[in-house]
């Protein structure tokens, strides 16, 4: 989330009551996690492991909960809970405003688009031309949907992303700060989610087409002309290239890439990233054509196993 204007790491260590190590000018232009991060962004890190990843980011400024070594272009602010305190800088720059009305403020909405009845705009959309948001849609705070759109019943856009912190066997949601860009001639189903990106953005690319009860986690960036069937999930942080094709019930594990032109047949589980132009099946998914090899040569088990025992 970029801030409306930059903030010294003085102003935003008084925010959250902590000290920093740097120059008191210094600035932060952003808030981000470490998958979306850009240059001048404030990040955080609370495990050793992700130390020297974090001081490597983009980032500029690292929220943690040990003081270390850092280049001299960045600062570092000291935190007892780097998470809770990246969630009081999260509230602080979007706080939570409860709304009373079936369409928020500040919104900027074609004249032609058309709503059915019982559908929810929060603050700050943007809804472009000949858009169709059927009943019982709900679109959140800071979405953009492109033109010539159309939203199935009771899909959600924007809905706070499934983020979690565990501490001392308790669950803590991390509150996202991010949006979701939907962009033109993009068609959604019914009963489909699209979550809202942690701090950055999650983006349906131009074209696409997503079946009935599709679920696309957080800060996944859809590209163009896809086409997913119903009940595929997409997990958070995955990167669809154009003119991909996932058949029902696909499931995608987090952190993945998928190349462009690439086909995943139905109830496959697609674990770790997949080349551009080939043919997937399987869970864990693998090549088609191996795939299938494999799959014969199991339904040749029960009679090998009978030729050995008969000798």
């Amino acid at each position: 989330m970029k801030l409306q204007k930059p903030h010294t790491i003085t102003e935003i260590s008084k925010i959250i009551n902590c000290d920093f190590i740097g120059k008191p000018n210094h600035e932060i232009t952003g808030i981000n996690e470490i998958h979306s991060v850009e240059k001048g962004d404030l990040i955080f890190v609370d495990h050793p492991k992700y130390y020297e990843k974090a001081i490597q980011s983009k980032a500029n400024t690292i929220l943690i909960n040990k003081e270390i070594d850092f280049p001299e272009d960045k600062a570092i602010i000291i935190s007892e809970n780097p998470f809770e305190d990246y969630n009081k800088l999260t509230h602080h720059f979007k706080p939570y405003i409860p709304h009373l009305k079936s369409i928020g403020k500040d919104c900027i909405i074609d004249a032609s688009a058309h709503f059915y009845p019982n559908v929810f705009i929060g603050n700050r959309v943007k809804i472009g031309k000949n858009v169709i948001i059927h009943a019982g849609v709900c679109i959140y705070d800071d979405c953009e949907i492109g033109d010539n759109v159309t939203i199935g019943p009771n899909s959600i856009i924007g809905h706070y992303a499934f983020y979690y912190n565990k501490k001392d066997n308790k669950y803590n949601r991390m509150l996202s700060c991010g949006s979701v860009r939907i962009d033109q001639n993009v068609e959604i189903g019914a009963l489909s989610t699209i979550d809202a990106g942690v701090s950055a953005t999650t983006i349906i690319g131009e074209g696409t087409k997503i079946d009935n009860q599709v679920h696309i986690g957080h800060d996944t960036i859809v590209g163009k002309n896809c086409l997913m069937a119903a009940n595929v999930g997409i997990a958070g942080c995955v990167v669809i290239k154009d003119n991909v094709t996932l058949w029902g019930q696909v499931g995608c594990a987090s952190n993945v890439t998928i190349g462009k032109n690439v086909i995943v047949g139905a109830q496959s589980g697609i674990s770790k990233s997949l080349e551009e132009g080939k043919t997937y099946f399987g869970s864990p998914c693998e090549d088609v054509r191996k795939k299938f090899k494999e799959i014969a040569a199991i339904k040749k088990l029960p009679e090998l196993i009978d030729r050995l025992k008969n000798g």
